[in-house]
């Protein structure tokens, strides 16, 4: 017999729960740590361990902060305020090229951690990301759980949006729009964000869906003392998943309406039983170095320094000057200093 369409997706998809490769998979995703301190080379030396002389200096920040260093896309931002410190920033991009510098380092994320607390790093973000690489979650299944009110947790606040273009799923032919729902309040030190990230990495770099890596991300997002916790928690247990999972398993658990039943009482989700860790294999930490590269400064060069180039060439030859001229001059100059 051939199967429908719809009993051979979830066929599919209960295979995929077999599969003897690890289903899920966890990355920090953001880091943002500030030191009490105004020695920002000690910070980059001593704690991040790089050599500031292949960092590329700015006078000016974000976060009101006046200057900042760079590496790639690893931030580390200072001022002539005492209170405000120096600052790091990791965001994804900049998680993955520094995990390269902890490879080379023979290091890991604890033993950074460790050297930061040490060292009197406040903890302001932390972002756990847990990767879905065989479609365990169903993020419409999961809004529409939270709409019947077939959750449990410490907030009953969420938001479902669908957004960007849509596009046809070439194996079903159907249209198709990105999905993220945020369980939480955006504003509270603790909430989650649930994407599918086959679809940004559709919008972002045109990879078709069926050729993603991962269809979902679970991200875990903690701010201030909560991310302090975390951190902590990581340090004791050395276990990620014991981390990420007694988080999540504190604010939200989804299940399955029983009519005579108390809602405390009502059986747990049988999909999302297997997504915090019924009957599948453990889950660790992991990494994915990715080493700095001249695309994201090609893009910055062909994005916003081209224009104008292209602009002040017009300039010179409309008028006569020679900026084009100068501007080259002084590049020298600035090389060989």
């Amino acid at each position: 017999m051939k199967p429908s369409k719809e009993l051979l997706e979830t066929l599919h998809k209960e295979l995929a729960r077999f599969n003897p490769e690890v289903p899920l998979t966890m990355l920090f995703d953001y880091v943002k740590i500030r030191f009490p301190t105004l020695d920002i080379q000690h910070i980059i030396k001593d704690i991040l361990k790089l050599n500031i002389n292949y960092m590329l200096h700015e006078d000016y920040g974000h976060y009101s902060y006046t200057e900042h260093y760079s590496l790639g896309d690893i931030f580390i931002y200072t001022s002539a305020d005492e209170e405000k410190g120096v600052l790091l920033e990791l965001k994804g991009r900049g998680c993955r090229q520094f995990e390269s510098y902890l490879l080379a380092q023979q290091r890991s994320w604890y033993d950074f951690l460790m050297d930061a607390l040490i060292d009197g790093g406040v903890m302001k973000r932390i972002d756990l990301a847990i990767n879905d690489h065989t479609g365990i979650l169903d993020i419409p299944e999961l809004a529409e759980k939270c709409r019947k009110r077939e959750y449990i947790g410490k907030s009953r606040s969420y938001k479902f949006y669908q957004s960007g273009e849509l596009i046809k799923h070439r194996e079903d032919d159907r249209e198709y729009m990105g999905r993220t729902l945020y369980l939480g309040s955006l504003k509270s030190d603790v909430y989650f964000c649930i994407y599918e990230k086959d679809y940004e990495q559709y919008v972002k770099l045109g990879t078709p869906l069926e050729e993603a890596d991962i269809i979902n991300r679970f991200e875990i997002r903690l701010r201030n003392e909560r991310a302090y916790y975390a951190v902590r928690d990581l340090l004791t247990y050395y276990d990620a998943e014991q981390t990420a999972f007694s988080i999540i398993n504190q604010y939200v658990r989804f299940v399955d309406e029983e009519a005579d039943k108390r809602k405390n009482d009502w059986k747990l989700n049988d999909r999302w039983a297997w997504f915090i860790g019924d009957n599948r294999q453990s889950l660790k930490l992991t990494t994915k170095p990715e080493p700095y590269t001249l695309d994201r400064t090609l893009r910055w060069v062909q994005r916003q320094v081209a224009p104008t180039l292209k602009m002040l060439k017009r300039i010179d030859k409309g008028n006569g000057t020679d900026y084009m001229k100068t501007i080259e001059q002084r590049g020298k100059a600035h090389r060989k200093a």
